[in-house]
């Protein structure tokens, strides 16, 4: 129920001048004199669940604190209203900064939003509910209740403190949502950039995400949109809710819309009874112990605990662009919808009022909340003019004009490339417009939102760098400001002054943007006398640049301090329409109508890129690197680690890539480290050392090699330790994929054969070179020739002659080729020989949580073939390892090895373990006699499956053979066997044959 128009302050002047009891809808103070007597009391009683809100209309900055709102018992005509209403000792609730009082003294610490924080166009709200309690509203949102048992004839209260120096009450339909059944949760969050808070209201039983949320989350888009801010440094504490109970059969479904590959698992989806302001939210929504069911994977959990496993669906196999739906039904069943099939029931039981939870949990990184029937539908408001549509209040007739895909590392971009949102810090937040602007054509924002945390300001303006020749997005490599960027010729406003290409060419230019502030609109045109012209608030200021290039010029902004949001208000031409089209909600790369879009090159194919003249360093490093020179000097500033380098540009095939080493620090000991990753630096955070790339990563250390962090080579050449200052390191990856080492321009062979390495990331085109620039003396007494001659090559293709022993039994086997990996170089033999080339350890963890197993030495491991969605939801990375013993004529009578279920041997259970020490025992893995067929010599074989084993899927006892010496070192004879019953909960993995 609304404010009635009736609903009025009633003037009461607190100081000069006698009491009237005039009615206005406004009241103002004088704030320049005074920071308080500010006090107005509405014109009558609240009836129940009466909203009564009013909107700011005037700050000054020479106070502190704001705005207060509450109730009073008091009848205004009979008060002697004090300085300010925290003052008053009976019959009165406030709202205070983001506090609530009863009676003057603090009943609620962080209860709200801020009212220290608002601006002029917020507002405020006050309501008592039917059953005594009384909730605030701040911009439209419902802060939950604030107090119990308040008297039913209570009149409103404003104090105009501090700050806020004029007021209105809002009594229209437009400025404000009807209040929902439950009184904990407001209606959508409406600032004042919001289109909501101008196109017309929103419909009541929208849903939305609720401004509480985890830590890492953010939500924009008017409550639609959530993502996980600093996503490739945090997985968790990013949970959601959605505003509201969802109403039976009711469907809530979001659309992922960004993804990283950075981390294991992906989203999680379910339903709570807990109440969004009673909801300490935690890392992750599975470690909520009660009154909560989310879907996890395919295993559905019940406050915390796994109720079923093999649902439908795989939350861990969805991509972007795929759909996940939730609905209670009548009965209380919930359903998940995947894409808009119905999964089946879930779960059963559930109590009447629940809400949607989303958990953007390890991969999943945004999401938006669809319409809740047909196709996506990202329109806010009950208006017909939408973001999908039409910008609001767009100045000229035409097509939306959009956003480049291309933009700073940490912008993202909202509404079909509408609007730019910076997520982090203040810098980095370059954006471009889709295309290049023609002459007098108008690319205008509108400022949606700011943080008054950091100085500065938009900056805008014209470019000639065209956005389609970047690298692929994010740009961790582009400028983190706009007057930096310099590689090609730049107009831009700063403040009040105008550069190119950073240097100053007027001051004192029109309105300066510092002042800008929510609402606002500024544009940039190129007119047709080649000069360049910013408007502010559809005023023009005149020409601020000339001799602007007449072609391929693009409009540029920088999100910077300040500005964190903005959304475009402008339209092209009608005669571009074409080129605008907007581009497809499950397009991640390029517009349709994007004719410079650089395709994704497949593996395998050759790189095409030009090699670029001079090679620098990326922006992006560990944070005690200081670049210089262009890039083209890296110091380390303080410590002995975080000194990762990455070079900007890829290491082109034959492209040797060489650097100097110009200054050693005597405090520390050890030195540099170099050597390729096979994957883009843009997703990759910066660990300590070099020594911790785990993934698609070969390095030169001292004066071994080493591969995703194991040593896998020693005495490789020359001691990395022992370079002094002026030696000059190269590296180079050869026509074959191998790759070399440069010692001051002498190549030192071969260090790695590409080919022979088990886990490939990446192809030659995508490595790029890196540096760890952890640099020491010699230590002292050491003369060690730098350079080194390699010894004769090995051949690479040489086969061992035990693998091929066990090969050629696994061919009597008869099992089908289907069964088996194409790729042979993930067969591995683990006789002595082999392993102690490679390096490898007995033992490693894997898994979640991490769980010991060890390598089956003497064994022969040939892979089998995996179903792709596996691969893709990184099963197994988080499954733990484990071996199963069988017969030799077991092979034949299993499922198919990509089937994810458990071996298919005619007993209730399956028995594991982690090490091939007890699961290759003559019990379980029995001997079989065979003849080689190329030497005819007569062999004994065992058979056994290494097997990736869900967590919590088995059960770990004791092992069942008697013994009482210990099986393995590693574990206890008490941990040594696991039990699993679960169809569904092991996966094949590889097959294992010994051959005496």
């Amino acid at each position: 129920m609304l404010a009635g128009p009736g609903q009025l302050f009633l003037s009461l002047q607190t100081r000069r001048g006698p009491t009237d009891c005039s009615s206005t809808p406004t009241v103002a103070r004088s704030a320049t004199d005074d920071f308080n007597h500010g006090v107005v009391l509405s014109s009558r009683p609240l009836r129940s669940n009466e909203v009564f809100q009013v909107r700011i209309d005037k700050m000054v900055d020479k106070w502190a604190g704001s705005i207060e709102i509450g109730v009073t018992t008091h009848n205004p005509a009979y008060l002697q209203l004090p300085s300010t209403m925290t003052n008053l000792r009976s019959g009165t609730w406030m709202m205070t900064g983001n506090g609530v009082m009863h009676n003057g003294t603090t009943i609620l610490d962080e209860y709200g939003h801020n009212l220290d924080r608002l601006k002029a166009g917020d507002t405020v709200g006050v309501v008592r509910k039917e059953d005594g309690s009384l909730h605030f509203f701040v911009n439209g949102v419902a802060q939950g209740p604030a107090a119990w048992n308040i008297p039913p004839s209570v009149y409103a209260v404003v104090d105009l403190y501090g700050q806020a120096a004029q007021a209105t009450i809002m009594d229209d339909m437009v400025d404000f949502l009807p209040l929902p059944e439950d009184s904990s949760e407001g209606p959508t969050a409406m600032s004042p950039g919001s289109p909501c808070s101008v196109g017309g209201a929103c419909t009541t039983n929208d849903l939305r995400f609720h401004h509480l949320h985890g830590t890492n989350a953010v939500i924009t888009n008017g409550g639609r949109t959530a993502l996980r801010q600093n996503c490739r440094s945090e997985f968790n504490d990013a949970i959601v809710i959605s505003n509201r109970c969802l109403r039976d059969g009711e469907l809530f479904e979001i659309i992922i819309q960004k993804m990283v590959d950075r981390w294991s698992g992906s989203i999680e989806a379910g339903v709570t009874a807990i109440r969004p302001d009673e909801l300490e939210f935690p890392n992750t929504m599975t470690d909520i112990d009660y009154d909560t069911w989310m879907l996890s994977g395919t295993a559905i959990m019940q406050d915390g605990n796994t109720m079923r496993n093999n649902y439908g669906c795989d939350l861990d196999s969805l991509t972007t662009g795929s759909r996940i739906g939730m609905m209670r039904s009548a009965s209380g069943d919930l359903h998940y919808y995947i894409n808009g099939v119905d999964q089946g029931v879930a779960c059963t039981g559930l109590p009447s009022e629940v809400y949607a939870v989303i958990d953007l949990y390890g991969q999943c990184v945004q999401v938006s909340i669809t319409s809740s029937s047909g196709p996506l539908d990202n329109s806010l408001c009950t208006s017909n003019i939408t973001e999908k549509s039409f910008p609001i209040h767009s100045p000229v007739a035409g097509v939306a004009h959009r956003l480049h895909i291309k933009h700073g590392k940490n912008v993202v971009l909202l509404g079909d490339g509408c609007q730019g949102v910076r997520v982090g810090g203040y810098a980095h937040g370059i954006v471009f417009s889709a295309k290049e602007l023609k002459a007098d054509e108008l690319f205008e924002v509108r400022i949606d939102e700011v943080d008054e945390q950091w100085c500065g300001s938009l900056h805008i303006g014209l470019t000639t760098l065209a956005p389609p020749e970047l690298p692929s997005c994010p740009l961790s490599g582009l400028s983190p400001s706009l007057p930096q960027l310099r590689t090609k010729v730049t107009w831009l406003l700063c403040g009040s002054e105008v550069r190119r290409n950073g240097v100053l060419q007027r001051q004192n230019y029109g309105c300066s943007l510092d002042r800008l502030t929510v609402g606002n609109r500024v544009g940039v045109k190129r007119c047709s006398d080649d000069t360049m012209h910013i408007f502010i608030d559809g005023e023009d200021m005149g020409p601020a640049a000339t001799a602007v290039a007449k072609q391929n010029v693009y409009a540029v902004l920088d999100l910077y301090g300040r500005i964190t949001a903005v959304s475009i208000v402008s339209s092209s031409l009608i005669e571009d329409m074409e080129s605008v089209k907007a581009p497809s909600l499950s397009s991640d790369s390029c517009s349709e109508g994007e004719e410079d879009c650089t395709p994704v090159r497949e593996a395998g194919t050759e790189p095409c890129a030009l090699v670029p003249t001079v090679m620098a360093f990326l922006e992006n490093h560990g944070k005690n690197i200081q670049l210089s020179n262009q890039n083209l000097t890296a110091a380390r500033v303080s410590s002995y680690n975080q000194g990762l380098l990455v070079t900007a540009q890829p290491l082109a095939c034959q492209q040797l890539f060489q650097f100097q080493i110009d200054r050693l620090n005597p405090s520390w000991t050890s030195s540099l480290s170099l050597g390729v990753i096979g994957h883009s630096p843009d997703r990759l955070n910066f660990p300590s050392t070099a020594c911790c790339l785990k993934r698609s990563a070969w390095l030169l250390q001292r004066d071994s090699i080493f591969h995703n962090s194991l040593k896998i080579c020693e005495n490789y050449g020359p001691n990395l330790d022992t370079c002094p200052e002026g030696t000059v390191l190269g590296l180079l990856v050869d026509a074959s994929s191998c790759l070399h080492l440069y010692v001051n321009g002498m190549d030192q062979g071969v260090t790695i054969v590409k080919d022979s390495v088990p886990a490939v990331g990446g192809e030659n085109g995508e490595t790029r070179c890196q540096g760890d620039m952890e640099k020491a003396d010699m230590v002292d007494g050491i003369k060690e020739s730098v350079c080194w001659t390699p010894p004769p090559e090995i051949n690479p293709n040489k086969t061992c002659e035990y693998q091929a022993l066990c090969s050629r039994f696994k061919d009597l086997l008869t099992l089908p080729d289907g069964y088996f990996d194409e790729d042979a170089k993930y067969n591995l033999c683990y006789c002595e020989s082999c392993h102690k080339l490679r390096g490898d350890e007995a033992y490693y963890k894997r898994g979640e949580p991490p769980r010991d197993y060890a390598l089956p030495f003497g064994w022969c491991r040939f892979a089998l073939r995996i179903k792709p969605h596996c691969e893709v939801s990184n099963a197994l990375k988080k499954w733990h390892i484990a071996y199963h013993g069988t017969s030799a004529e077991g092979p034949n009578g299993y499922s198919e090895p990509e089937e994810n279920s458990a071996p298919g041997r005619e007993v209730p259970k399956v028995r594991l373990s982690p090490t091939m020490r007890y699961s290759g025992m003559e019990l379980f893995a029995p001997k079989v006699q065979f003849q080689d067929p190329r030497s005819h010599r007569s062999h004994q074989a065992q058979v056994g499956f290494q097997v990736c084993v869900r967590p919590g899927s088995y059960k770990v006892g004791p092992q069942t053979l008697g013994h009482s010496e210990p099986l393995d070192p590693r574990f206890s004879n008490s941990e040594i066997e696991w039990i699993t019953k679960e169809q569904g909960g092991t996966l094949l993995y590889g097959l294992l044959i010994r051959v005496e």
